[in-house]
């Protein structure tokens, strides 16, 4: 299993940057593939971003390009979202995730709050 705890969510206003952060423990070489996953209320969950332990290709949904980056750091076991140009419409529940490919995640931290103000 693969344990991820959140961190960096707040409140921001529009226009504003947030980092989020992803710590990934325990069997993190079976779960090469780490999302960013996001839930507004009412709203299905969106798969934000996605990059993997193995190389350097990475996935965004069109709702975020050229705002959003993901990154990571191998030697920390950590996942970041950089979130830029934030708009009302970005708020959510952001929800970090493990899996053996895009597709397949099993593995989910606990969220974390970004409320975007107008």
């Amino acid at each position: 299993q693969v344990q991820l705890v959140e961190s960096g969510g707040g409140l921001v206003q529009a226009g504003g940057s947030l980092r989020l952060s992803c710590v990934a423990s325990g069997r993190t070489f079976e779960r090469p593939a780490m999302g960013w996953w996001r839930q507004a209320p009412g709203k299905a969950r969106e798969h934000v971003a996605a990059i993997t332990w193995r190389n350097t290709s990475t996935y965004y949904a069109d709702s975020v390009t050229g705002r959003f980056t993901i990154s990571k750091d191998n030697a920390k076991n950590t996942v970041y979202l950089q979130m830029n140009s934030l708009k009302p419409e970005d708020t959510a529940v952001y929800y970090c995730a493990a899996g053996p490919s895009y597709h397949a995640y099993d593995q989910w931290g606990q969220g974390t709050q970004v409320t975007v103000s107008s």
